[in-house]
């Protein structure tokens, strides 16, 4: 007799502004990724920014009212995934406290952040993914961006994923753990400090001796492949998801026909 099949996990993948505006092979990575570990992808059309901007920016009435439309959108489906750790850290974690006066939407901002999820953490922790077909030649050196190490805890589970893929030697830099300095508005607010910072997450990841930098949030990438272009360095600079889906034919950051440039 046989079993029936397990039903597929409904995934609403929260794509990113970012990712969205301007890089959307990161985007079809996920997907992809999602769809190969036994998801049902759906990218709902609707879905918008997720409101850390506002937040951060003190605008708690815009973000409650962006959170709401997130919410609406995405409350369908068994789990929502981001491939950022700071999208996925704000519905997660912030989306509560902006309804902590509102029973009604509190519950359901609760309800949406408990089956939020970071790209690769999803994989790991919950598809328990295994044994990826994908190959990049090449030494790596990975940066943790703080919202998801320190809000999402992410850390092992891309090295466990980078582990699988064929032909990737991983060297770790001494300061992997450190902030690049994007920080979301942090850069627009205090640009002399968060170029200090930069330039310092540059010299640690060129001291590695790596030839492609990988993280999983596309604006820690962008701000620090604009610094090793501007310091005349020819390291790549991908996001992990490219990688693991073996999506890598098109130009890693900065490179000319990079949409993250124009």
């Amino acid at each position: 007799m046989s079993e029936t099949p397990a039903r597929q996990p409904s995934i609403g993948l929260f794509a990113t502004c970012l990712v969205d505006l301007t890089r959307p092979s990161v985007g079809f990575a996920a997907a992809k990724l999602l769809e190969d570990a036994g998801c049902k992808v759906s990218v709902p059309g609707q879905q918008s920014c997720c409101g850390q901007p506002a937040y951060n920016s003190g605008d708690a009435a815009d973000a409650r009212a962006i959170a709401q439309t997130v919410i609406r959108v995405f409350e369908g489906f068994d789990y929502v995934v981001a491939p950022s750790g700071s999208c996925a850290g704000m519905i997660r974690h912030h989306y509560p406290a902006l309804f902590e006066n509102d029973a009604k939407w509190l519950a359901r901002a609760r309800a949406l952040a408990d089956k939020t999820h970071e790209l690769t953490s999803f994989l790991v922790d919950v598809m328990k993914v295994d044994g990826l077909e994908a190959d990049y030649d090449g030494v790596v050196t990975y940066h943790d961006s703080c919202s998801g190490l320190r809000e999402m805890g992410v850390r092992d589970q891309p090295r466990a994923l980078l582990g699988q893929v064929s032909g990737v030697a991983l060297k770790e830099g001494e300061e992997r753990e450190a902030c690049c300095g994007f920080g979301g508005l942090f850069c627009v607010k205090y640009p002399d400090i968060s170029g200090r910072m930069v330039d310092a997450k540059v010299d640690d990841i060129l001291a590695t001796g790596a030839d492609t930098l990988l993280a999983g949030d596309l604006g820690c990438l962008m701000n620090i492949a604009g610094r090793l272009q501007r310091r005349g360095s020819d390291v790549r600079v991908r996001h992990v998801a490219e990688v693991l889906a073996n999506m890598t034919d098109g130009p890693s950051l900065g490179e000319p026909g990079d949409e993250s440039k124009k």
